[in-house]
């Protein structure tokens, strides 16, 4: 198996950047698209745990949509393959000082494209 294929590598970093992008912009439409539609699907967040899309869906569409502007750091992505990849960064937030938050992704390509099949996010003291 091909471990960072080149063009599979780039591929899914233009996907993980379209989605931080839908993040921090509130484009539900977006964020909705690219995490699979299925029973299947997992997030658990900062403060809530999300068992199919139908739950992410409804988290997504009640969360604010005020102060989701971030930074990232230490962005892995590695790509397993043509269709299998994770993506894991750090970010912090000016609003939260002293705190680091984590964020990890599961993506697979299904027929419609690359799409998040399980996700965690959580927030630490900054180490």
């Amino acid at each position: 198996m091909m471990i960072n294929d080149p063009h599979v590598h780039e591929e899914m970093t233009a996907v993980f950047a379209r989605y931080e992008q839908a993040l921090v912009s509130n484009d539900v439409a977006v964020l909705d698209e690219l995490f699979w539609q299925s029973e299947h699907t997992i997030r658990y967040g900062v403060g809530e745990n999300l068992y199919g899309a139908e739950q992410i869906f409804a988290f997504r569409n009640a969360r604010p949509s005020a102060g989701l502007e971030r930074s990232l750091s230490r962005t892995v992505i590695t790509t397993y393959g043509n269709d299998f990849a994770t993506a894991s960064t750090l970010f912090s937030r000016g609003s939260s000082p002293g705190k680091t938050g984590r964020q990890m992704q599961t993506w697979v390509r299904m027929p419609e494209g690359w799409r998040v099949v399980a996700a965690h996010v959580s927030v630490i003291d900054t180490p």
